[in-house]
């Protein structure tokens, strides 16, 4: 477990999940890291710390370059467990002279770890005189917890960005120009979808703020992911342009069925709006994961979501996922809903209550089919995705 050098005098010390799978509800198929760094100088400093089950392997790293009880200073950007949980442990070993975080953070360490040490408070504009170095700190609050914040090596021009530009990916390739950018382009994307969107306004003011201050730091060094060294500004355009959520001429169906005449009726729906040029993601419960639906619809202008009935009730994968969808607060969607029931067709009409808590602009009355769509069921479904394509259209233009 060595260390590995990312600047003259910048050490990443973190930790590699291969095994990852799941963060909260987010299927992580790539696994991830856990980010750490190290800053060797006059007063040693480490930026974050990792998972608790990973404090070892960053132990390692350190010590592979230096003695742990060398460093001066902690600074936790973010109090998230897989961040914090081996600030506690690393503290013990370390003797650090302070541990810094920003006002919410202490709050929130605080809170979760009941620490035994003292956590000193900083806000945007605080620096830190590290002898050969100067850090300087940016609250970044609520992206994506009120105690983000930011830290930027002044001279070798780096900034620590916690969970912002990061990304579930386990990669043994740390910087960006050595992974494969079609792969990081999908995970960026499913990142910011499923942690980021629900603050997208924040995201926007954010970066100007982060232009009006005039940084263009060299590199960009998150707590997860890989490092950006080559050209950072990548990732900084692509937050923007994800933080805008401008709709493009595409529609996601959402759907999941008992006995297949709901999937029936979201293929009739797809033609439709293929038909009238709409690009079209069909996407199955039984098939995808939540998590793939909310990026999927990262670009969209439309979603359409059906349900079969069950015990008087949505599917119970419908409305997991709704949930889901709801709480990520995805803008500048219109929609409706369809599906199939046998004695109670009320549930697919709340479907079309549950879009407009969604903030989804409704076009439509639910379409429903009793049992299995005959001919002219299908046709109406058709019709529906041609009114959907037609509507989003009208929107886009």
């Amino acid at each position: 477990m060595k260390a590995l050098q990312i600047s003259p005098h910048v050490y990443w010390v973190g930790a590699i999940d291969w095994n990852l799978r799941d963060f909260h509800g987010y299927a992580t198929t790539r696994g991830t890291t856990y980010n750490a760094y190290l800053i060797l100088g006059d007063k040693p400093t480490l930026i974050d710390t990792v998972k608790k089950p990973f404090y070892h392997e960053m132990l390692a790293r350190i010590k592979s370059i230096i003695d742990p009880q060398k460093i001066e200073i902690i600074v936790s950007n973010h109090a998230e467990m897989d961040h914090s949980g081996a600030l506690c442990e690393a503290v013990q070993e370390m003797q650090p002279v302070t541990v810094y975080a920003s006002a919410m953070g202490v709050k929130n360490l605080q809170a979760q770890l009941h620490p035994s040490f003292e956590i000193k408070p900083v806000k945007t504009g605080d620096k830190i005189d590290l002898g050969s170095d100067t850090l300087s700190f940016v609250e970044a609050r609520m992206l994506h917890w009120p105690d983000s914040m930011l830290a930027y090596l002044v001279k070798e021009d780096v900034l620590f960005t916690n969970d912002v530009f990061g990304m579930h990916l386990a990669t043994s390739k740390l910087f960006d120009d050595e992974n494969d950018e079609e792969i990081w382009m999908q995970e960026a994307r499913k990142y910011y979808a499923n942690i980021v969107l629900p603050y997208s306004d924040i995201v926007t003011r954010f970066l100007g703020q982060v232009q009006q201050m005039g940084l263009k730091p060299k590199m960009i060094a998150p707590d997860h992911g890989f490092i950006w060294r080559k050209d950072p500004s990548k990732i900084v355009n692509l937050y923007a342009q994800m933080a805008a959520q401008k709709p493009t001429d595409k529609a996601v169906i959402v759907y999941d069925t008992m006995w297949g005449s709901t999937e029936k009726m979201a293929q009739a729906i797809a033609d439709g709006l293929r038909q009238n040029g709409t690009k079209v993601q069909l996407m199955s419960m039984h098939a995808n994961h939540r998590s793939d639906v909310i990026t999927e619809l990262l670009d969209a202008g439309a979603i359409l979501v059906g349900t079969p009935v069950l015990n008087s009730q949505i599917y119970p994968a419908m409305a997991d996922v709704l949930c889901y969808l709801k709480g990520l607060k995805k803008k500048n969607l219109i929609g409706t809903a369809f599906g199939s029931y046998g004695w109670n067709g009320a549930p697919v009409d709340s479907l079309t209550k549950m879009l407009e808590e969604m903030g989804v602009e409704v076009v439509s009355p639910a379409v429903k089919s009793l049992f299995v769509p005959d001919e002219t069921k299908l046709q109406e479904c058709e019709a529906l995705g041609k009114l959907v394509s037609q509507k989003l259209k009208e929107k886009l233009s």
